[in-house]
């Protein structure tokens, strides 16, 4: 086998084993180094086949600079017909040691996180909006600007 065709045979390869069947949507926002909390991550969702059921995540990239061990999110639902779902989610993102959960080999780690499972969606367009809602032990007030979160994503995947 000829450098050429060694080449091409790594790029069929590679390519089968990356194919994900079962994500319909999967997008990522950019917060920076500094997640402020007035910073709402908005997604407009695709329209989807609505005789099926899907799981929803959040997704979160968070480095070493993230400080807490859980993690508080607002996620907001918007339906079609008008009906918007407000749900307050609290997600543990670190071991009783202080390492950081998720997927990752250097300092940065993604964590897939269950927002609703085998959800069906309603024909229309649907939106989602997430934020954070962070707050200090023994604290009213909640924190302004949140270290160590990169980037925030939702994603759909179907059942089948």
């Amino acid at each position: 086998m000829n450098l050429k065709n060694s080449f091409l045979f790594l790029l069929v390869a590679m390519s089968l084993i990356s194919c994900d069947k079962t994500r319909v949507f999967d997008e990522y926002t950019d917060v920076g180094n500094i997640w402020h909390k007035d910073s709402i991550i908005a997604y407009d969702l695709p329209e989807v086949d609505t005789t099926k059921a899907y799981n929803l995540f959040v997704n979160v990239r968070s480095n070493n600079d993230y400080q807490f061990s859980n993690l508080f999110l607002i996620v907001s639902l918007d339906k079609p017909n008008g009906v918007t779902h407000i749900d307050t989610l609290e997600y543990v993102m670190a071991d009783p040691e202080g390492n950081l959960l998720g997927e990752g080999f250097s300092d940065i780690k993604e964590s897939k996180l269950f927002y609703k499972e085998k959800f069906q969606f309603n024909k229309g367009q649907h939106h989602v909006r997430i934020r954070h809602a962070m707050r200090e032990s023994g604290r009213v007030r909640g924190v302004d600007s949140l270290s160590g979160i990169t980037e925030v994503g939702f994603r759909i995947e179907s059942l089948e």
